[in-house]
């Protein structure tokens, strides 16, 4: 169990007022707040090792280097994979791109077909749309089942032999849902396909083994696992990285240049063009480092604990209408919901009167605000340093908006 009300004594903003009233943030799924161990990691590194790492081999430039590298090994054991095998990247949506550059638009080409879900973020939609503008690929999107889980028995039927790429999210940003990519893995690659998995809502709230899960590519953001923003993660098959061309050229992915042309570096620097984000690596190294200490385990636990509660308030709350699974085994700690009459921004916007921060809109998944009937919707969404007290705080708030909108 987490000792959460210890874990919010590392949390400066938390102590926070807006409006008069004690900040409370439901918008991890967006951003997650920084503990001091990791702005104190960023500190540090300004005020006693800042270099440019892998340039030079006076003291400063190795110790830059020394914990850029060790960041990507932390990152490597974080989720079961080798170091060569982590490429920095600044968030999932550039993840996304660097596949779709390197990989996609070289490689695919009619009849090839690429298959995502229609609850992804523009994220994981954008790039394979590009993809179909420029090489005539077809894109297929899966939908949902009514209670906001995949549609498994659509995937096996779509899947078939010009399917190269499967690409989907772990963990609905929206919806919450949990979608089992390890039986979906195995499902791809019988097919002989690529699976492509968007972790940035799974890998900072519960255990990830990249090999045990089997995909080839897995990206991740930083910033929402208690990271600084600008710093991702994409993890890529060693095999399939070092079949790819970069996506950005020069600096530190250049082995040699002549006259007549250039040599890449190895993976992974291959893929790391230019100065990188050695800030961003180390925060993310001592990031790691705070949720291993509490125990990946125990961060799910908490955020099912939570979001069970929030499911049973929010159910009680007439005119609200929540959407995506309501079984926190298959459901991550988000849940989203709309109260009858009101637009969710209005609903944000009364709520954080009350000092409570959650996210409204279409969450930067459209094509699934249009498949559930809405234009937008209202998120809560939980963390390691929410408490129970936060979601009665919600529901009051909640009580207030329908007060406002006389419902």
């Amino acid at each position: 169990m987490l000792n959460v009300e210890k874990i919010r004594e590392d949390f400066p903003i938390l102590k926070r007022k807006i409006n008069n009233r004690q900040l409370i943030f439901l918008d991890s799924a967006s951003t997650s707040q920084k503990p001091n161990q990791v702005i104190e990691s960023i500190k540090n590194y300004y005020e006693m090792h800042n270099a440019n790492p892998h340039r030079s081999i006076y003291q400063l430039c190795d110790e830059a280097t020394q914990l850029y590298e060790d960041a990507r090994k932390k990152v490597a054991k974080f989720i079961n994979a080798k170091p060569e095998e982590i490429v920095f990247v600044r968030n999932t949506n550039e993840a996304m791109n660097l596949i779709m550059h390197s990989f996609a638009l070289p490689k695919l080409h009619n009849p090839s077909e690429i298959i995502v879900s229609i609850m992804e973020h523009h994220a994981n939609i954008v790039p394979w749309q590009l993809v179909r503008k420029n090489n005539g690929t077809k894109l297929n999107f899966i939908d949902l089942n009514e209670d906001g889980t995949l549609n498994l028995e659509q995937l096996n039927n779509s899947i078939n032999r010009n399917t190269k790429i499967v690409s989907l999210t772990h963990v609905s940003n929206v919806l919450g849902t949990v979608n089992p990519v390890k039986e979906i893995s195995k499902i791809v690659h019988e097919n002989g396909s690529l699976f492509i998995v968007d972790g940035a809502q799974s890998v900072p709230h519960m255990t990830i083994d990249v090999h045990d899960i089997g995909c080839d590519f897995l990206a991740f953001s930083g910033h929402k696992m208690l990271a600084p923003m600008n710093i991702g993660v994409l993890y890529g098959r060693k095999e399939v990285l070092e079949e790819m061309e970069p996506f950005m050229v020069g600096g530190d992915m250049i082995k040699e240049v002549t006259t007549e042309g250039v040599i890449w570096n190895d993976i992974p620097w291959k893929f790391e063009a230019g100065t990188p984000n050695v800030e961003g690596a180390v925060g993310l190294s001592a990031a790691i480092d705070y949720l291993e200490k509490i125990g990946m385990e125990n961060v799910r636990e908490h955020e099912k604990e939570l979001t069970q509660y929030a499911l049973e308030k929010l159910s009680e709350v007439e005119d609200v209408q929540i959407y995506g699974p309501t079984n926190p085994e298959v459901k991550g700690g988000v849940v989203a919901f709309n109260v009858k009459g009101v637009h969710s921004h209005d609903v944000a916007y009364i709520l954080n009167d009350f000092g409570i921060a959650v996210r409204s809109g279409h969450h930067c998944a459209m094509p699934l605000m249009k498949r559930l009937g809405i234009q937008s919707c209202a998120r809560a969404s939980f963390y390691i340093y929410n408490t129970k007290e936060e979601i009665d705080a919600l529901i009051e708030g909640l009580e207030k908006v329908k007060m406002v909108f006389k419902l």
